[in-house]
């Protein structure tokens, strides 16, 4: 019997993306300010300031957009994308799309999941054209834009891209929901192995200082 000599096929590593909501603010907040002068410049075409994007996070409509993330095991939002629907009455079947990724979580195709769940997301809810606003030099969203067939207009230093969108099949919504339930699971368990490592360290930190006060009495 001769074995194949072929290389079995990676299978693709799932990565849990969960929507957040109001609650996840100030992780949101803690993201955004995390990034540098240079990353704060490409996700909002100016180098915004601490305070631009304590507003920015503020004014985010939870109930209107859907906002995503992912979540390392301690719990620290390194990747979040806003998918902010139109209100205008002749392009409500529009949305734009925004991401940003820390530098930890680079290189790691976290951009091109969060767009690849926004998609899924926009069809279901209607929306048969995705749009994306960015910086030219923001060559990694303008890769992702591409990649996925969208339709690139450069003007100068900016560059617009259009996607358009199928309809909502049941695959595509059944996909959403096994999804999100998903990554429900994985927040979860991950609160609950954060919960339990702060409580190991909290237990050392104890007995570090009964060891450190025997010492001192000579005990």
């Amino acid at each position: 019997m001769i074995e194949s000599m072929e290389p079995a096929k990676a299978q693709p590593v799932v990565v849990p993306i969960r929507s957040l909501g109001p609650n996840h603010r100030s992780r949101i907040e803690q993201h955004l300010l995390a990034l540098d002068e240079h990353d704060r410049y490409l996700r909002f075409g100016y180098a915004a300031n601490d305070e631009q994007i304590r507003r920015y996070v503020q004014g985010l409509d939870f109930e209107r957009d859907e906002i995503f993330g992912i979540y390392n095991r301690k719990l620290e939002l390194i990747a979040m994308a806003h998918l902010a629907f139109s209100q205008d009455p002749a392009t409500l079947s529009c949305a734009e799309f925004g991401v940003s990724v820390l530098k930890k979580g680079r290189g790691r195709r976290y951009g091109s999941r969060l767009f690849e769940r926004a998609v899924m997301h926009a069809r279901n809810e209607g929306v048969d054209m995705l749009f994306i606003h960015a910086l030219s030099e923001n060559t990694a969203m303008l890769k992702i834009a591409r990649g996925a067939g969208a339709v690139l207009e450069r003007a100068g230093s900016e560059t617009d891209a259009h996607l358009r969108l199928p309809p909502a099949t049941l695959d595509s919504r059944m996909s959403e929901m096994v999804e999100q339930q998903l990554a429900l699971t994985d927040y979860r368990l991950k609160q609950q192995v954060k919960t339990f490592w702060d409580f190991l360290a909290g237990v050392q930190e104890i007995r570090q200082g009964v060891r450190e006060a025997r010492h001192k009495s000579g005990g």
